[in-house]
């Protein structure tokens, strides 16, 4: 059996992998405490209400696509909308064409808290991302961030 030589990282690889980790981490951190404490939602929840709100005239989206979409698990998806449902944002619809199916649909309530809070996480997002980059560095981030996102995308299709 041959044994694989490990690809460590260089110094420099190092320092920009943690940078990359911590500032992940502390930007995902702050947009959700900021959403929590300024409307009571999550970073999830607020996702949800945004690909609904973008899913077309009637606002909804089937259960699995809706999981794809947000990049998470069908049964970490189901209780999200159990608990968005109860707070009145989202509800279930059963679909005609496959019993087994059902929709995610936004409700009047949710499209409101939607426009209420967007502004809000717009702006954050400009002040802990946006205006922290020039506009060459944060093209050069997103041109990055969408190969690797390419890639792993790749790999679960």
């Amino acid at each position: 059996m041959a044994v694989r030589q490990t690809r460590w990282l260089s110094e420099d690889e190092q320092r920009s992998w943690r940078a990359w980790l911590s500032a992940s981490l502390l930007l995902n951190d702050r947009l959700s405490r900021e959403l929590q404490a300024q409307h009571g939602i999550t970073i999830a929840d607020y996702e949800i209400l945004v690909r609904l709100s973008e899913a077309g005239d009637e606002r909804r989206m089937r259960m699995s696509d809706l999981a794809d979409s947000t990049l998470s698990s069908r049964s970490r998806l189901s209780h999200q909308i159990d608990r968005m449902e109860r707070a009145g944002l989202v509800e279930r619809q059963s679909c005609d064409d496959d019993r087994r199916g059902a929709f995610a649909a936004l409700t009047d309530h949710g499209w409101q808290t939607l426009v209420e809070v967007a502004p809000d996480h717009v702006e954050s997002v400009r002040t802990h991302l946006v205006d922290q980059l020039t506009s060459a560095e944060f093209a050069a981030l997103g041109n990055a961030c969408r190969k690797v996102a390419d890639h792993l995308s790749a790999d679960v299709d």
